[in-house]
């Protein structure tokens, strides 16, 4: 079972409100998945992520063919079962983590072979076998195998990488198993827009559900992340969801949103969490700093998670000095908290005229944070 439909659309810029019916539920749009790599989003049960609002989650194809390995999972009643998520769900290709592990991994037309992080031992992974090993762990949405381009890269080698990604999309379709799950293709082409256009033109002329957009947040500058993106979003379907793998910060979120785009993940709100930092209505806070000693404050008194109706400032700053393990946890689950609560509060603000002042809004709070920085290429929570 898949259906997708817009529902409201902003007048004055692309975002959507969308509801995506999938075999595991309905979950509404633009929506923000919580990552779980190996079958758990570090540190939360699901009954904590379902407190936080979270809806859909995301699966690691290549940690969990390793272990416990996909056709175990499949034994016990499937990757929703196993972790005993009871929502829809989501599994990448396997092809970024692949890509983040390119000392350990030799590419070629067929395939990709690597050295295991966990033993060393020798692997495979290609289009087919991700696909099996998607159907195995049984989420309601799999992703095509693709090549993901490092930054920077040269325009030629990126229209190579671009070319592998669309044959191995045409490989994953052949071997695409369907039944309940749906096959969403993967965007190429680096920072090179017309790459990006060639790539959405041969993507969206295969009979895929939805659309990544590939090869982001892989350590290219802010101003260049959001030019492609910018760029590309809006030639994607308009009938079908659009999905931009890893990014990123509350900022990156809504601007991504403003393009059109539909569904995101990021390791961002629970790694961040566990280091001690805080994503807040207000901005970001790190808990570790000697300020926080005494302040009797919630972690963001406009929050309504259970971490900050139950616990001050000084007392998340006294766990993770004394680095006690409720911390990450109560760090992680406020972030993830407060990245539904503006997921609902854009999905809100769509229907109701209002997205225009809460992009103002939310621009104003967390531009000035990450001037200079860079993006990020996050292969695990």
């Amino acid at each position: 079972m898949f259906k997708f439909n817009v529902i409201q659309r902003d007048d004055a810029t692309g975002a959507r409100r969308g509801r995506l019916e999938l075999a595991r539920g309905v979950v509404e749009t633009p929506v923000f998945m919580a990552v779980g790599t190996q079958a758990t989003v570090k540190g939360l049960t699901p009954q904590q992520l379902r407190s936080a609002g979270v809806s859909m989650v995301l699966g690691n194809t290549y940690h969990l063919m390793l272990r416990p390995g996909s056709s175990q999972i499949q034994e016990l009643g499937g990757l929703p079962k196993f972790m005993a998520w009871d929502g829809p769900m989501l599994t990448d290709s396997g092809g970024f983590q692949v890509f983040s592990l390119a000392h350990l991994s030799k590419k070629t037309e067929e395939g990709v072979e690597f050295r295991s992080h966990i033993d060393g031992s020798l692997q495979w992974l290609d289009p087919e076998r991700s696909m099996q090993v998607q159907h195995e762990l049984g989420a309601d949405i799999a992703m095509a195998f693709d090549d993901c381009t490092p930054y920077p890269c040269s325009e030629e080698d990126t229209k190579k990488s671009m070319d592998l990604t669309h044959r191995w999309a045409d490989r994953s379709l052949a071997a695409f198993k369907g039944g309940a799950q749906a096959l969403f293709g993967i965007v190429q082409g680096g920072m090179y827009e017309s790459l990006r256009e060639e790539s959405v033109a041969a993507l969206t002329a295969k009979p895929f559900h939805g659309f990544a957009i590939g090869g982001l947040s892989v350590g290219e500058p802010k101003h260049l992340m959001r030019k492609i993106l910018k760029h590309t979003a809006p030639l994607l379907p308009e009938d079908k969801p659009r999905y931009l793998m890893g990014v990123g910060t509350p900022l990156d979120l809504v601007t991504a949103v403003s393009q059109g785009v539909d569904m995101f993940d990021c390791v961002m709100p629970t790694r961040n969490g566990r280091n001690g930092q805080a994503f807040t209505s207000q901005g970001k806070i790190n808990i570790k700093q000697a300020v926080f000693r005494s302040d009797e404050t919630a972690l963001d008194p406009s929050c309504s998670c259970y971490s900050c109706q139950n616990y001050s400032r000084a007392y998340l700053h006294h766990l993770f000095k004394a680095n006690e393990m409720l911390c990450p946890v109560l760090m992680s689950l406020h972030n993830l908290a407060y990245y539904q609560s503006l997921m609902a509060e854009m999905r809100e603000s769509i229907l109701n005229g209002g997205f225009s002042d809460l992009l103002e809004r939310i621009t104003s709070i967390y531009a000035a944070e990450e001037i200079g920085e860079p993006t990020e290429a996050h292969a695990c929570p």
